[in-house]
């Protein structure tokens, strides 16, 4: 297969490439007539996939292109990580394009993103790559930018959607875009959430029903915070830490306060929560923005306000 058209049952169509070729050939005409904007995946749909979707639609306007790629990119994968068991359903994430207006989606096997095997050149991703997700999975961000890098190659997007909840993901993009002069205007979308507060994510399917309800303390934890910026920082981790100490089913990684930047923690001001911590065997991550109000700062935390367990 290079060019199909994906049969749904939303009535809208998109094409399903599976080379840069065909992708190339695809998009040649489109390319005068408006901006060309990518949605990289690794598929497993959700309707957080689904925002990125429409945020890309809205920014493509009647005229442009949306790209959706789904690639599960092992490069990424650390020893042990769930690479072989990540979920794989290109035929529902099509129906899920077809809903939300997408024009291409590009699947590719390894060999075509990685002709030879794994790369020799690759993209570092500097000093903001080895704290928090860097420093939990060594090496994920190099192979996370190597593969966006790869994509921004094949698709030549002139604007990229990610969402809000990996935010060190989507920070680091960005700087990658700015540094290089790579010419891709990086979007982010904000978090989508079930009703209960847990944040969307490939992986929840991997939780049971006692683990769901475990899962639930990451977004009361970043959400006790935030109403707890106002008396300062040390009150806002605390507020975190007291709800997630509390439920013995979330096994913390880390819980950092940074400024929006991931710079060290202000003492006034706007901030942002990071958590990651495992439920069961999977691991969860998840953000909220907060605002710091007083000026006290326990300067004891390290740079950058980060807590284990």
């Amino acid at each position: 297969m290079s060019t199909t058209t994906a049969t749904t049952t939303s009535g809208t169509r998109p094409v399903l490439v599976d080379t840069a070729a065909a992708l190339a050939e695809l998009l040649a005409p489109r390319r005068a007539t408006g901006p060309v904007v990518l949605v990289p995946t690794m598929g497993a749909l959700h309707d957080g996939h689904a925002d990125l979707m429409d945020a890309a639609r809205e920014r493509a306007g009647e005229h442009g292109t949306v790209v959706v790629t789904v690639f599960v990119n092992p490069l990424q994968f650390g020893q042990g990580e769930d690479l072989d068991r990540y979920p794989r359903t290109l035929d529902a994430d099509l129906e899920t394009c077809a809903a939300h207006g997408v024009d291409a989606v590009l699947a590719p096997s390894v060999d075509e993103v990685y002709p030879g095997g794994r790369p020799q050149v690759t993209v570092h991703p500097g000093p903001l790559g080895d704290v928090l997700e860097g420093a939990s999975r060594p090496g994920h961000f190099a192979g996370v930018l190597t593969v966006v890098a790869k994509l921004f190659g094949l698709v030549r997007p002139d604007v990229a959607v990610f969402g809000e909840k990996d935010y060190q993901q989507q920070t680091l993009v960005r700087r990658m875009a700015l540094d290089l002069a790579l010419g891709v205007d990086v979007l982010t979308v904000p978090t989508r959430r079930e009703p209960d507060g847990l944040a969307l994510s490939s992986r929840n399917r991997y939780l049971d029903a006692d683990q769901r309800r475990s899962a639930l303390a990451l977004s009361a934890a970043l959400r006790a915070a935030a109403d707890a910026g106002a008396r300062g920082a040390d009150a806002a981790r605390a507020a975190a830490l007291a709800v997630l100490d509390a439920e013995p089913g979330v096994d913390l990684d880390y819980l950092a306060l940074v400024a929006p930047d991931l710079g060290d923690a202000p003492t006034t001001g706007d901030a942002r929560l990071l958590v990651a911590a495992r439920v069961g065997t999977t691991r969860l991550i998840d953000t909220m923005p907060l605002t710091l109000d007083q000026t006290a700062r326990d300067d004891t935390h390290d740079p950058t306000g980060q807590e284990t367990a």
